[in-house]
């Protein structure tokens, strides 16, 4: 029993990672960019959410729903202000905007709400499930798993079905052929990071009601992870970030579990390394052939 009561909390965690690693493997699969200022806009999805209920006494659906608009918002102006300008520039200067973004929001949250970790409130009530006598399964779990297939299943949906779906895998295979025909690039990379940063403020919400506490470092760890999680599946490939999101969560709690919580990180950084170096594009990515 305990067993299967890790693993279902492994894959509960790993569907946090997974719904993060959608939004990184979006956008560099779209745009070409790793946005690691993605962990800190989950943190800002957060405190938006904490603002809501605790201050301003709203209801937690007008909270949740606060939390969605801000995030979205918030990573289209990041993708127009901080992206948009490097278009063209080396890997090397995204790289370096994208961290500076990550310690701006995260020094503002700072100055704003101290560095104190607060009392996440409840945001989901969901009845626990009793499976079996001694194994029961949190409402919450429940929720974040049924929450990212769905999530998954849509977006590829979406990507296969829908005009800006396929604008989006345009831009993908070739951005300059894309524009040729017709596409609006600039449209299609905002609309990227406007569902990868709605995407953040889901995965906020659920990181935070499994672990109801809420800081300016939040996104932090969870937000390496899930990048991590995109990479372990293949980045660019949305099943490979779900299937990434769910190894990862239960490597980690399987580790925490039955090795030593000290070292679970270690053990899925180290997992990571030995993935890569036998299947270095992940385990559903493919190489890209390269102009030159």
């Amino acid at each position: 029993m305990n067993f299967l009561s890790y693993l279902i909390s492994g894959i509960s965690l790993g569907s946090v990672y997974a719904l993060i690693a959608l939004g990184y493997t979006m956008v560099y699969g779209i745009a070409k960019m790793l946005n690691f200022a993605h962990g800190d806009v989950i943190m800002i999805g957060g405190f938006v959410m904490f603002t809501a209920v605790s201050s301003a006494g709203t209801s937690p659906l007008v909270a949740i729903v606060c939390g969605i608009i801000v995030c979205t918002v918030l990573g289209v102006v990041i993708e127009k202000v901080a992206y948009k300008p490097l278009r063209n520039a080396t890997p090397l200067a995204v790289l370096i905007t994208a961290i500076g973004v990550s310690y701006l929001l995260q020094n503002a949250a700072l100055l704003i709400f101290g560095s104190a970790a607060q009392s996440f409130p409840v945001l989901i009530e969901v009845p626990d499930w009793e499976i079996t006598e001694g194994l029961t399964v949190t409402g919450v779990t429940l929720v974040t798993i049924c929450v990212t297939i769905v999530i998954m299943i849509a977006l590829m949906l979406f990507m296969r079905y829908t005009k800006p779906g396929a604008a989006m895998q345009a831009v993908a295979e070739d951005r300059g052929a894309a524009q040729l025909m017709g596409v609006s690039v600039n449209s299609t990379i905002s609309l990227t990071f406007a569902i990868g940063s709605a995407l953040a403020a889901v995965a906020s919400l659920l990181l935070c009601s499994a672990y109801p506490q809420i800081s300016p470092y939040t996104g932090a760890m969870p937000g390496i992870k899930a990048f991590v999680a995109a990479v372990f599946g293949g980045i660019g490939s949305i099943p490979g970030a779900m299937i990434g999101g769910i190894l990862l969560g239960v490597i980690e709690n399987l580790s925490k579990a039955y090795i030593s919580s000290q070292l679970s990180d270690a053990i899925v950084f180290g997992v990571l390394i030995l993935v890569l170096l036998i299947k270095p594009t992940g385990i559903l990515g493919r190489k890209m052939a390269e102009k030159v």
